[in-house]
């Protein structure tokens, strides 16, 4: 299940509307739609852990490994860095789509590619020119 629609099935159960719920977590039901529909994630862990108190869970549930390497990329990187982090998610799930490596080998290839993805965003720092460098990647 997504991070989307398990917001909105936890939100659903507590009986809370889009709005209430982001009034609970201090956030506009506008971006509540944009998390359950899945055109955005939270872009700060603090977020999660509010939702997670707010809709009675544990944070583990509403934050899976694609999540966590999607806000991750976007806090480092920004917008383009957490749409470049979904769609290496989409392009591994659809080499998986045979269903021939065990889930174990799925979990190390994934957190193989995230390293990957981190690194050459590091190593790629040294050859951009400083006046497209933001005062956080020097």
């Amino acid at each position: 299940m997504k991070f989307g629609d398990k917001i909105k099935n936890l939100r659903v159960e507590k009986k809370l509307s889009q709005q209430a719920l982001g009034e609970l977590i201090g956030v506009s039901y506008r971006t509540i739609q944009n998390y359950e529909s899945g055109v955005s994630y939270p872009k700060s862990h603090e977020v999660y852990a509010k939702l997670a108190t707010a809709l009675g869970c544990d944070e583990n549930y509403i934050k899976t490994e694609d999540e966590e390497f999607i806000t991750n990329a976007s806090a480092q990187y920004g917008t383009r860095g957490a749409s470049q982090a979904q769609q290496i998610l989409e392009q591994t799930a659809a080499m998986f789509a045979g269903g021939e490596l065990t889930d174990e080998d799925k979990l190390a290839f994934m957190h193989e590619i995230q390293s990957l993805y981190f690194d050459s965003k590091d190593r790629a720092k040294k050859f951009t020119p400083k006046k497209f460098q933001t005062e956080d990647a020097t």
